[in-house]
């Protein structure tokens, strides 16, 4: 690795252990009354640990398979100091978060013969979806790769405002129609357009709406079968984009998306400024959906690729 690649992952990384700071105080302020003064891990640190755990909204489920797969890991050494504690929980998380099938989407390439590649995003109003576009259009655009955003949230002009800041502000072209147009028809145009100019990417936004599951559904499924139109493996991804803050009320949301459409991949914002970090593993472990990008602030940088190994350090480093 080259001196400029290591400076810029340090510097991911402390923007990144910023980022998570709050959920990682209030983990490591439980987890640490629970092993002070303790030699080896027993019942009473497991316990206290199960509830630091559920307490940084890492969910009751997943925190008991983290507890199962650690006290496995006790009953076999048999004996396990609390020195040992950290590598052992940050191998056991990790292990529990699904990968991308893909790995090049971390340095926003697209795959072979892909192009263009057409992301359809996802998510309810006020997650941070449109704000998500525009850093993942900024990424895409620094990563040497042209790219056409469609606006096919018709049903709020604030989302096509928005969406045209952002264009105007990387500098990439948008597509877009009156509010209360047909978002099948942006889609279409979108990806027609973005072929015409032989684009990288093309980023399309959908409205976020989940008063009637049922119109949701048909209308992510409508968007989907007008862009096979113009390609038929079209979209290549379908991004849930996911608030952190919310906590468990994220985990309601992907429920809901995941019965209307099949989302292939999550993208969890504003977890700056909340100790619910740990939702990111709860939602990726329930879905096994990979989570490729995590928010961790407001500049277009601090928009991050998800390395699992990084995240579980930064978020449950018991040597801090």
């Amino acid at each position: 690795m080259s001196f400029f690649n290591k400076l810029f992952s340090r510097e991911k990384k402390e923007s990144l252990d910023q980022g998570l700071q709050k959920t990682k105080e209030s983990f490591l302020t439980k987890i640490g009354r629970a092993i002070a003064g303790k030699a080896s891990v027993d019942t009473e640190v497991l316990d206290n640990l199960e509830e630091a755990l559920v307490s940084a909204d890492v969910g009751v489920d997943t925190t008991v398979q983290i507890i199962d797969r650690i006290e496995k890991r006790v009953s076999k050494d048999k004996y396990l100091g609390t020195g040992e504690l950290n590598k052992i929980l940050q191998e056991e998380i990790a292990g529990l978060l699904v990968d991308a099938p893909d790995s090049g989407f971390r340095d926003f390439d697209i795959p072979e013969g892909k192009k263009p590649y057409v992301i359809m995003v996802v998510g309810v109003n006020g997650v941070g979806k449109t704000t998500t576009i525009g850093k993942l259009a900024y990424n895409f655009k620094k990563a040497g790769k042209s790219v056409v955003l469609g606006a096919a949230d018709t049903f709020r002009a604030a989302a096509v405002d928005q969406l045209t800041i952002w264009s105007d502000r990387v500098g990439v072209p948008i597509v877009k129609q009156q509010m209360g147009s047909d978002p099948g028809a942006v889609a279409f145009d979108t990806v027609q357009s973005g072929a015409a100019r032989n684009a990288d990417v093309i980023i399309i936004d959908t409205a976020g709406r989940l008063h009637n599951k049922a119109h949701l559904m048909d209308e992510l499924s409508k968007i989907k079968r007008v862009m096979k139109k113009v390609l038929p493996d079209a979209p290549h991804e379908v991004l849930l984009v996911l608030d952190g803050s919310t906590g468990q009320n994220a985990l309601e949301q992907a429920r809901h998306f995941t019965a209307a459409t099949e989302v292939t991949a999550l993208a969890i914002t504003k977890l700056d400024g909340t100790a619910k970090g740990g939702v990111v593993l709860a939602i990726a472990n329930q879905f096994k959906i990979p989570v490729k990008y995590i928010g961790i602030g407001e500049r277009m940088e601090d928009l991050q690729v998800f390395n699992k190994e990084e995240f579980v350090d930064s978020l449950f480093s018991l040597n801090d």
